[in-house]
């Protein structure tokens, strides 16, 4: 059982798109991308630097790109289940048919836009904490006034909250973390603080014609799957706003019977919560295209798999 997922903000480097631009193809569609949202992925993904992606307005598009670009490199491949982290459900959304390539590119785009400019009305950020008790952690961080962005099982929870409060959890750590981690995104997303970014969103979903899912697509909202369209497309509205719990995507892919887990460019993040979260399962990140190879062999041992099973 074959679950494909996608990375959030935060997988990106510089440069780490340079050598899918090689591949037949390639290039030519990620210059198409480039047209229809205003905005020249090859530069970034190849010439930027550090902070020039960190741009949530850059990013975001970016992230999308490398993943739709890798999983096509892949061939054609039939995924049990798709799942992204934050901005990768949008990713997530295309592997399962609900939108095309051109919609998720162009609503990530907005996304990316709207996210910004919410994060540019107070200064905000998120931390990673390694380690500790989640119901311990949790209730810590809601007493320094910090958001559970995001619940990512295996043990780490990302803060998200303003400089002041991020500043206070570096002095005040939850009991049993070991680690508090910046991380280099632009704001605090997944909280209070992106509500502005919604509305903008609502409005960018109604020039949307979403088709049902194709394949299991399971929620960052809650880790179920979604059953139609319009549901996937008003989860991501709602998402950013709200924390992701990929811990409960994770739950899902285990009740699912998952066997291996394949993640997309700019992969390595959803791997290793996997390891930790999912022990027994096969994982494999694609970082560049020398990964393809290993990745087809891998999905079609568990694609094959579940066929016989089916057979059977």
């Amino acid at each position: 059982m074959l679950v494909l997922v996608a990375p959030g903000q935060g997988a990106q480097t510089p440069g780490f798109l340079t050598p899918w631009l090689d591949l037949p193809g390639a290039a030519d569609r990620v210059a198409a991308w480039s047209d229809a949202i205003g905005l020249d992925l090859a530069h970034y993904g190849t010439q930027a630097d550090a902070d020039a992606i960190r741009d949530t307005a850059v990013a975001q598009p970016l992230l999308v790109a490398a993943g739709l670009l890798s999983a096509a490199a892949l061939g054609d491949i039939a995924p049990d289940a798709v799942a992204g982290h934050s901005v990768g459900e949008i990713t997530a959304a295309v592997f399962a048919g609900v939108l095309d390539d051109t919609a998720a590119l162009q609503l990530v785009r907005k996304r990316g836009l709207a996210m910004a400019e919410a994060a540019a009305v107070t200064k905000t950020g998120m931390s990673a904490l390694l380690g500790g008790d989640p119901e311990v952690t949790t209730a810590h961080l809601e007493k320094l006034g910090l958001t559970p962005a995001n619940v990512n099982g295996a043990g780490q929870i990302v803060a998200a909250g303003t400089l002041e409060e991020l500043a206070a959890l570096e002095a005040d750590k939850p009991e049993g973390v070991r680690r508090v981690v910046p991380l280099t995104v632009a704001g605090a997303f997944h909280t209070r603080h992106m509500a502005p970014a919604v509305a903008r969103l609502e409005e960018a979903a109604q020039a949307l014609t979403p088709a049902d899912p194709t394949v299991a697509y399971v929620s960052n909202k809650d880790g179920r799957t979604v059953a139609t369209g319009a549901e996937v497309v008003s989860r991501l509205v709602g998402q950013v706003a709200n924390p992701v719990r990929w811990d409960l995507c994770m739950e899902t892919f285990k009740e699912l019977g998952v066997t291996a887990l394949v993640e997309v460019c700019p992969g390595g993040t959803l791997t290793g919560l996997a390891k930790r979260a999912l022990p027994g399962v096969q994982t494999l990140a694609l970082k560049t295209p020398d990964d393809l190879d290993a990745a087809r062999a891998l999905i079609a041992e568990h694609t094959s798999a579940a066929a016989d099973t089916q057979t059977a």
